[in-house]
């Protein structure tokens, strides 16, 4: 019987800098789909608050795998969760309820965030 030995050196420098850009990634798509979304122009929009001020990227649960995009007005889950109600859209001319549908499973953009992570995860690693 045959005895193998082998040695493995982990690269603890390089786990880490892998680690920190999975997070930078995530940051980055979840940015780049807020961006998506405005330049969709599928938020309903009067004075552009909703759209503009009041939604943003939430990174404190970054280290953590997860991001949010919050909107933080009273009345944006009124107006996301009610298609049926009729938009202006002089701001935004596709403007609609349950605007982050097309960037959902099912949707035409479904894609958009898995394949935006992998180009900013291999910027950030060369990988």
């Amino acid at each position: 019987m045959m005895k193998v030995n082998s040695t493995v050196k982990l690269n603890f420098p390089k786990i880490r800098q892998l680690a920190r850009a999975q997070v930078q990634a995530l940051e980055m798509t979840a940015e780049a789909l807020h961006t998506e979304v405005v330049q969709a122009q599928v938020i309903p929009r009067d004075t552009g608050n909703l759209q503009n001020e009041s939604t943003f990227v939430d990174y404190s649960e970054s280290a953590n795998g997860k991001v949010t995009i919050v909107s933080s007005t009273p009345y944006a889950r009124r107006l996301y969760y009610h298609p049926e109600y009729h938009f202006s859209k002089d701001e935004n001319p596709n403007a609609k309820g349950k605007w982050y549908n097309d960037w959902l499973e099912g949707g035409k953009y479904q894609n958009f965030a898995v394949e935006a992570y992998k180009k900013f995860y291999r910027r950030l690693t060369g990988v």
